[in-house]
């Protein structure tokens, strides 16, 4: 099964609102590594990129080029949440059992080696595969509750 490959970060400014998908703090799209566009990759931002709109030999045109903050950029998971929320990495995720309606656990989307997984505390992961199957239809409990940029507190309050 393939998943599509999308990324979000942080914009360092977000100038062209009215091209660049964004929400709130995110800017969504394809991701430049600044090494890639700059000699020295430690002073050089990285970015979130559009499709590409006509290429030849010589050059390339973008649909947009935003500069993102560096580190921030996370990749999507290919999953989407109980309410049909894309999941990414960095999401804070809330497990609700289907006894009682509040939140038994929360935990933090990471990539790791060879699939995401959810960081439950600091020394306990899910495997990707059990992200998998919380995340199907039929299982609706996995629910995307904020992210680590905004909402770091929602993982403080757990420990």
């Amino acid at each position: 099964m393939s998943r599509e490959i999308k990324f979000r970060g942080v914009a360092k400014d977000l100038k062209n609102v009215d091209v660049v998908p964004h929400k709130g703090i995110f800017v969504y799209g394809n991701l430049v590594h600044g090494n890639l566009v700059h000699d020295d990759a430690t002073d050089g931002p990285d970015y979130i990129v559009g499709n590409m709109v006509e290429a030849d030999e010589e050059y390339c045109t973008l649909h947009f080029w935003e500069p993102i903050e560096k580190g921030s950029a996370e990749q999507f998971t290919g999953l989407k949440d109980k309410n049909g929320k894309d999941i990414y990495e960095g999401d804070i995720l809330a497990w609700h059992s289907n006894i009682c309606r509040k939140h038994d656990w929360v935990g933090l989307v990471l990539y790791r080696g060879a699939g995401f997984a959810v960081q439950e505390s600091d020394k306990s992961y899910s495997s990707p595969e059990w992200l998998d199957c919380a995340c199907r239809k039929d299982a609706n409990i996995i629910e995307v509750i904020g992210n680590i940029h905004t909402n770091p507190e929602l993982l403080e309050d757990k420990k």
